[in-house]
């Protein structure tokens, strides 16, 4: 019986050997096999030298081509207005009315005086010939031709000041009726009709909208650049950006470059001109000046293929033996999908594509490469 149980015992034990040994195999396969390394496969492109048109957007001012205050001559009451806010107006076109009967009494009054002076004239004419008769026949000395001369001098000398204060009396009633300086439209007018308004008084302002100027700053840098590629007859075209976003249909044409930069933001600032004839741009907008450069033979590479670590740009390159690198590059410019570089690369280089982040520095990968003319083709569509 004793024999029977260790029998028993023995059999035991070893059908739970013989049973624990394939999974043991099992997990020394599985094991093995998760020490090879998987290779994945990676997209890869090569940079691409181009034509390239780069786009500049600078903050922009707009000014009439012509923007005036209105303002009055002389004091007085508004008596009346003759246009009305957002008007057209045409160059001439009387635009108010201020009080004139004080200034017209003045007038005649600087006449009466004139025709005084004129009156004391001849009548100091007269005395002059019969002082000379009398001269000549030794009645009268000759210091009394000359007291006589002297006063004829007197009264012609007021005629002339008498001339020069109608004159001005006339220039003080004109000022009564306000006329417009040019063609343009009325902005606000703050004083209305019963207004007591003193010499200088601000009545409205007129702008001539039909063309307008855009002010824009530059750096240095960029200035030398546009410099560099005008021509010395040339008016660069540019496109101004609306508020709204949407471009103005005309384009413009830069005029003027100021005369120096200025020190404390280190740009200069340009002038640009820009066709207004249905009248949108008003005095005092706001908009971008977009100015559009072409770049011969530009070495691009797309802004997915790179990624940034502490301000500075990177991409991985794959060397020959399909090892993933770290290389830093140095953008020039920026445009939509890809940056213009200025070192780093050259158009032998494999960059990664996609999958930036699955992937690190010296792993080795399976390349598929994925042409930068299929690249403009995708973002075509």
């Amino acid at each position: 019986m004793f024999y029977q149980k260790n029998t028993l015992l023995c059999r035991c034990v070893t059908g739970s050997l013989f049973s624990a040994l394939p999974i043991v195999l099992l997990i020394s396969c599985s094991s093995g096999n998760s020490d090879k390394e998987v290779k994945e496969k990676f997209l890869v492109t090569n940079p691409i030298r181009k034509d390239t048109l780069y786009t500049n957007a600078f903050v922009a001012d707009i000014h009439s081509l012509q923007n005036v205050e209105i303002r009055a001559r002389v004091r007085g009451f508004v008596e009346d207005i003759h246009v009305d806010e957002g008007q057209y107006v045409k160059a001439g076109q009387l635009l108010f009315s201020i009080s004139s009967q004080e200034y017209a009494q003045e007038v005649l009054k600087m006449k009466a005086m004139l025709a005084s002076a004129i009156a004391d004239a001849k009548a100091a004419e007269v005395d002059l010939k019969n002082v000379k008769t009398l001269v000549d026949k030794n009645v009268v000395s000759k210091s009394d031709l000359e007291m006589t001369q002297a006063k004829l001098d007197a009264f012609n000398a007021k005629i002339e000041e008498a001339k020069a204060h109608e004159s001005s009396s006339n220039l003080q009633l004109s000022f009564t009726k306000i006329r417009a300086p040019f063609s343009g439209v009325i902005n606000r007018i703050p004083n209305k009709v019963g207004s007591l308004i003193g010499e200088g008084t601000l009545l409205t302002t007129l702008s001539d909208n039909k063309e307008v100027f855009a002010y824009f700053n530059v750096s240095e840098k960029e200035y030398l650049n546009f410099i560099s590629r005008k021509d010395a007859n040339d008016q660069i075209e540019v496109s101004l950006e609306l508020a709204n976003n949407k471009l103005h249909p005309y384009k413009g044409k830069i005029e003027i470059i100021e005369g120096e930069v200025d020190k404390s933001t280190g740009n200069i600032a340009f002038r640009a001109r820009f066709p207004n004839p249905e009248l949108v741009l008003k005095h005092g907008s706001s908009g971008k000046i977009q100015l559009t450069t072409q770049i011969p033979d530009a070495l691009l590479v797309p802004q997915k293929a790179t990624f940034e670590i502490q301000d500075n740009l990177y991409v991985y390159v794959v060397d020959d033996k399909n090892v993933v690198q770290l290389r830093s590059i140095k953008p020039s410019f920026r445009i939509p999908h890809f940056y213009l570089l200025e070192s780093g690369l050259s158009v032998n280089d494999r960059i990664i594509y996609e999958g930036l982040q699955r992937v690190q520095e010296g792993d080795e990968i399976i390349p598929e490469v994925f042409t930068m003319n299929q690249i403009l083709l995708q973002l075509a569509n």
